[in-house]
């Protein structure tokens, strides 16, 4: 069974970082993009960052450039999203997503989702 787990989430404080971690199981990741969503509260679930299966990375929001990170780590069949200078509202939901080789903005292109972590920034 292909899926997909986050964890990492949690509250911080502003100006402080998280690092989010995406492990596959059931399935290897090497052939396979993934992407970071996240969803506030009332809004739509957004495109952040995304890796394809090549290493290349794709940022699809600027409000994160020069915060956010991505990465994969092959060995262990996970993906790392670092965030640094958190921001209240970077508060949201955050899931990872794999998609067939290359990255989309687009959530309907990802056919497996994790089950989300919660990112709270708050002082």
């Amino acid at each position: 069974q292909f899926q997909l787990v986050e964890s990492g989430g949690g509250l911080v404080q502003p100006g402080g970082s998280l690092r989010l971690s995406c492990a596959a199981s059931g399935f290897t990741l090497d052939y396979y993009a993934i992407g970071w969503f996240r969803q506030a509260p009332g809004k739509e679930r957004e495109a952040v960052l995304c890796i394809s299966h090549s290493g290349g990375s794709t940022n699809y929001a600027g409000s994160v450039k020069d915060r956010f990170t991505i990465s994969r780590d092959n060995d262990k069949n996970t993906i790392h999203l670092q965030m640094n200078v958190l921001k209240s509202e970077d508060t949201a939901v955050y899931f990872c997503a794999a998609r067939a080789l290359s990255c989309s903005d687009s959530r309907w292109g990802y056919h497996v989702w994790g089950q989300g972590t919660q990112v709270t920034v708050s002082s």
